[in-house]
């Protein structure tokens, strides 16, 4: 007696092997047989007729952490909608936890009000628990942030480190990889990670590797700059032997999109020489970052209150304005998400304020980023298609949404979020796999599911075999399909007909059940190295 039978559907168990006809048994929350159950009972029966019986999907750069949407809900819709079963936060150099103090977390908070979210933690371990009490709809795990780590220690003063200091940055890393972090993850675009030199990564990663965790990475630019940081990012895992993710790998700016193809061979000749390289990638042309990365870099040094300091100088502010000018940028691309200004700037190009203003487009983006004190959000149509292509396919990539999780109730803000929280893992079905046949439904599943879990060390998850934990998705191939826009991105896929979490059904013919069975998943490595240094 099962507590779940899927019968009748096709299995592609996300190693990359050819599908095949199976049913699946589940009982206490684990795949207990794979075969012929056509004459065994169970409590629940699943007719998979006509559908694919795939491994819930792993979405290694998730940031439903960082924007608070576990707190805030921790049902998490968009996601499960998506078929995603597991998350990893912590990415891009911003994690919530470890912390120095209570009061380094509103330098992460993304600008949302944390004051009513209890602070029950400091160390990873107790962060672990305080997600626990939340009961997410999806597994969990998380990278230690190098930018909290920093932040942690100077705050925000733009200045080498000293010995004691960057001691204490070590400990704390060390010290949440111990109690079941995944890895390490840097930010280095952004202003408080900038100051940081290679040979402080390459230190930090050094206390990853002992770990066996990984190291996963925001480069430092990713317009015309992209090669040398990719450079940067295989020397640290080189130099250390760390494994390494390249996040949201992509080239920001048409005059740039020609370096994909030197990017990618950068990766491949690095895995040819025995580094342990990947890159994620998302399926959309927009990106979605904060306004201040189009300022030149030297005037966000120092911090948010020194940018603003900077840009309220009169003589400073007609250097910014030349500086920006001379860069050519395509200003039309950009579009508001967030603001905390009046909601009429959401949804609107930055150029059309300008118009609308009768200022130019460089002096109107100075003047909103003062007048919302630096916190702006927007979505810019910048890739190249062509170049997400490329990636996708590549043997080498895994699929990540670079997203949060949200409720299409979530529309009534005003905010424009990215499409990407609600339909990244579909979109890749519906337009790459069935649409243009760039990749097969097994190479795409695994990209998805096998892969990310073997990367991130995630054990007996990620692949349909016995006695795995019981996370699965079934899906019809015809009907999966991302409705999400960038002019409406409120809308969940369709065609994932049954989501199982640990064992546990969260979503049972295309309607979300209520059941919250996410559990938080911490490395298998803690003791392995437990009196490392």
């Amino acid at each position: 007696m099962y507590d779940i039978i899927i019968k009748n559907g096709v299995i592609i168990d996300g190693t990359g092997d050819p599908m095949k006809k199976a049913d699946i048994g589940i009982k206490e929350g684990f795949i207990q047989k794979i075969g012929n159950l056509q004459n065994e009972k169970a409590d629940k029966t699943i007719d998979a007729r006509g559908q694919y019986v795939v491994p819930g999907f792993v979405d290694v750069n998730n940031h439903s952490d960082t924007y608070w949407r576990i707190f805030i809900n921790p049902q998490l819709e968009s996601l499960i909608y998506q078929g995603i079963t597991t998350i990893i936060g912590g990415n891009c150099g911003s994690s919530l936890a470890p912390l120095v103090d209570r009061e380094i977390i509103r330098s992460i908070q993304k600008w949302v009000n944390v004051d009513k979210i209890n602070f029950n933690w400091l160390g990873m371990e107790d962060f672990f628990k305080e997600v626990e009490t939340l009961k997410l709809s999806v597994n969990f795990s998380t990278l230690v942030g190098h930018g909290t780590l920093r932040r942690g220690v100077i705050q925000d003063q733009v200045r080498e480190m000293t010995e004691e200091e960057f001691d204490k940055m070590k400990k704390m890393l060390k010290s949440a990889m111990k109690e079941g972090a995944l890895g390490f993850s840097t930010g280095l675009v952004y202003t408080h990670a900038k100051q940081a030199k290679m040979e402080e990564i390459v230190e930090l990663a050094k206390i990853v590797k002992k770990y066996d965790g990984v190291y996963a990475t925001h480069i430092r630019g990713e317009g015309k700059d992209l090669i040398e940081s990719i450079e940067e990012a295989i020397e640290v895992s080189q130099k250390t032997g760390v494994k390494m993710q390249i996040s949201h790998l992509k080239v920001m700016g048409e005059e740039n999109w020609h370096l994909m193809a030197e990017a990618i061979n950068l990766v491949e000749t690095a895995r040819g020489n025995g580094i342990d390289v990947n890159f994620d990638v998302y399926p959309y042309t927009a990106t979605g970052s904060v306004l201040y990365i189009f300022l030149p870099d030297w005037v966000s040094e120092g911090g948010r209150k020194m940018m603003l300091y900077r840009l309220k100088d009169p003589t400073t502010r007609r250097q910014v304005i030349a500086e920006m000018r001379s860069n050519k940028f395509d200003f039309s691309k950009i579009t508001i998400s967030i603001s905390p200004l009046n909601k009429t700037l959401t949804r609107k190009k930055i150029t059309d304020i300008a118009i609308s203003q009768g200022k130019s487009v460089e002096e109107t983006i100075v003047d909103i980023l003062i007048a919302s004190e630096g916190q702006v959000v927007t979505i810019t149509e910048a890739l190249s298609e062509k170049n997400i292509v490329k990636a996708i396919q590549h043997p080498f990539s895994i699929i990540s949404s670079n997203g949060s999780g949200y409720s299409v109730d979530y529309k009534k803000t005003g905010e424009l979020v990215h499409p990407r929280n609600f339909g990244s893992f579909p979109r890749v079905f519906f337009k790459y796999v069935r649409g243009e046949r760039i990749l097969s439904w097994e190479e795409a599943v695994h990209k998805m599911s096998g892969k990310p879990a073997a990367k991130f060390g995630l054990k007996k998850r990620g692949t349909l075999e016995v006695e795995n934990f019981a996370d699965v998705v079934v899906f019809d191939p015809e009907k999966i399909e991302d409705l999400a826009t960038t002019e409406n991105p409120y809308r969940y896929c369709v065609g994932i007909t049954n989501v199982i979490v640990n064992g546990k059904i969260v979503m049972d013919q295309g309607r979300l059940t209520g059941v919250r069975a996410g559990e938080v998943i911490r490395s298998k490595n803690i003791k392995k190295y437990f009196d490392f240094f």
